[in-house]
This record gives structure tokens, sequence and C-alpha cells, in this order.
């Protein structure tokens, strides 16, 4: 089978961790500042890319999750929160660790936590980080 690109988007920052980042488009802007520092303080509004990727994170998962309860034909609500932390280990080795909060309505929790589990062997950033982040789950039904 051929891989073919659906589409391509680019992003550039200009000053890391303490920078802007702007899409080749324009529409979308934001300010970035690591939280603690002096910079975070006078931006309030800055964003990390720790939550930049959160959020990519988090809407990737929600999608696959709901493609799959297609594919199974089960209809349910939900939503997806992220949470990503930077870790700091031996010798300023830096990792990152997912902890990923789904919940569900609509649906029994078994058959759910098995549509998840389905799901982050579809979604392109579970498969992106495989192996090298550790992903936990927080799966919850109402």
């Amino acid at each position: 089978m051929m891989t073919k690109t659906l589409f391509t988007t680019s992003v550039t920052v200009d000053g890391g961790r303490e920078g802007t980042a702007i899409s080749a488009d324009g529409n979308f802007t934001v300010d970035i500042a690591m939280p603690g520092t002096p910079r975070a303080k006078q931006m309030p509004e800055a964003s990390n890319p720790e939550q930049l990727f959160a959020a990519g994170y988090a809407a990737c998962f929600d999608s696959a999750l709901q493609s799959v309860g297609k594919i199974e034909r089960v209809s349910f609500d939900s939503k997806v929160t992220a949470s990503v932390s930077l870790l700091m280990g031996e010798m300023h080795q830096y990792s990152l660790a997912v902890t990923l909060a789904v919940k569900g309505s609509g649906v029994d929790k078994e058959t759910f936590e098995t549509l998840v589990h389905k799901a982050h062997q579809m979604c392109p950033y579970s498969k992106a980080i495989n192996g090298n982040v550790d992903v936990a789950f927080e799966i919850d039904v109402d």
C-alpha cells in the first residue's frame, strides 16, 4: 500500500522556549515561555512546548478514538485531556511523560477501554512516541 500525504503544516519558532511560534499560513501565532521564568510572569498568556504537544495529542487521540468507534459501530461521546510532563533525569537528560485522561459517555466501561486501547494503536501521535515516552491512561465513563 502506498502512503499518501494528506497535508503538511509548518511552524517556525524563533527563540526556543523563550520565543514565538508562527505557522506558515499565519493562522497560528503564540508566545512561548518556560513556566516559572521571568518571561512567563511577564507573559501569562504564553504557552510552552509541552502544552502545545498536549493540545495536539489530545485532539489527535480523540479523533482516533471516534474513528475506532465508527469502525466498531459503537456510538459514544468522548473527551481527552493530555497531561504532558517535562522530566529531567541524571546528567540533565530530558524526557517527556504523558497521561491521557479519556472520558466517555453513552458506552459501558469495558467496551470503552477496548476502544481506547485500539485508538492508541491507530493514533499517529501514539505511534510516533511509542517506545520513547511513557503513556499512562485514566479511563472513565459516566
